[in-house]
């Protein structure tokens, strides 16, 4: 049942991931300035909202990064300051950006 299930919610991204952008790393290496200063310190901790360990994205999927990054624009994701950075990148930019970081390792 859950093989069937996946499939039918793979069927219905298809037409959503075929009109993705593509990514460039070389226009994401050049986007990165507002991720840096919390993504790029290792073992980061943060107080706002609250105390939590920032996660490294360097190495992580583009298709995971991408799909973050929509959900925190839309809001299904509800962190305030990752909501307002996603909320002034175009689907581009979240392409390049993903691209980049998904090229890099740990």
């Amino acid at each position: 049942m859950k093989t069937i299930l996946g499939f039918m919610l793979l069927i219905l991204a298809l037409p959503a991931l075929a009109q993705a952008p593509a990514g460039n790393a070389q226009a994401g290496r050049d986007k990165t300035s507002m991720c840096e200063g919390c993504h790029g310190i290792p073992d980061y901790k943060t107080a706002y909202p609250h105390v939590y360990r920032v996660p490294m994205i360097e190495g992580q999927q583009a298709l995971y990064i991408v799909n973050a990054l929509q959900e925190y624009r839309s809001g299904a994701r509800s962190h305030p300051s990752m909501r307002a950075i996603a909320r002034g990148l175009s689907d581009q930019d979240m392409a390049d950006l993903a691209a980049y970081y998904s090229t890099l390792h740990q």
